[in-house]
């Protein structure tokens, strides 16, 4: 059993990561701006109210409290404006994290970002480098200050997300075979972000997920 703490536990991705985190019997905090939103409950589960991108005293707070593995699902939703939320919350989260001993890090950013172009199938990366440029650029600053700190981080890339039920036997790799516009369940996704609370093999790895 480990204690892990969520940033952007209230999202669709965060509350399976949640879930299935507790499922393992593990004690999870969630860290949300509004708690109405997060619709699980556990004896195991506390939660902490703040903003990543804003305040970064309640993220120094919350870390403080002493974690094992510190875990970001953090995103804009559906919105092509992301105004710096990845790079500012990285920066606060990373900050916190390295004040307070705090070594653990699962980040979840997008594929295609940055050097992770290199995987990404035609038709997609159109989309990339156009209507998603600012979003993947924002990303892109969060994963820079990512690999500057001195973190254990895992830097997680999903494609295109689904809410498809999972299935328990997505691909895993530093590299994968890409083809079309390639999709993953956010099920899987969580679960393989799980995984990662005891699994070391991908520390200063960055690591695609998908179908």
């Amino acid at each position: 059993m480990k204690k892990v703490l969520v940033f952007g536990s209230s999202g669709a991705l965060g509350q399976r990561v949640v879930s299935q985190a507790l499922r393992q019997g593990h004690d999870v905090t969630a860290f949300v701006r509004d708690p109405k939103r997060l619709a699980i409950n556990s004896f195991r589960l506390r939660v902490a109210i703040g903003n990543t991108a804003e305040d970064s005293q309640s993220v120094a707070r919350a870390v403080l409290a002493g974690y094992d593995v510190v875990i970001s699902t953090l995103g804009i939703g559906r919105s092509f404006r992301p105004n710096g939320l990845i790079e500012r919350s990285m920066r606060n989260i990373v900050s916190a994290m390295e004040a307070a001993g705090v070594r653990r890090l699962v980040f979840t950013s997008a594929f295609g970002v940055g050097t992770g172009i290199r995987d990404v199938p035609l038709v997609p990366m159109v989309f990339m480098r156009t209507l998603l440029r600012a979003v993947y650029a924002d990303k892109k600053a969060g994963e820079d200050i990512l690999r500057r700190s001195d973190l254990d981080w895992t830097l997680v890339r999903p494609t295109g997300l689904t809410n498809h039920p999972g299935t328990g036997t997505y691909r895993v790799g530093e590299h994968l075979e890409l083809r079309g516009f390639p999709t993953v369940s956010r099920w899987d996704v969580a679960h393989f972000i799980v995984t990662q609370i005891d699994d070391i093999t991908y520390v200063k790895k960055e690591v695609l997920v998908s179908r």
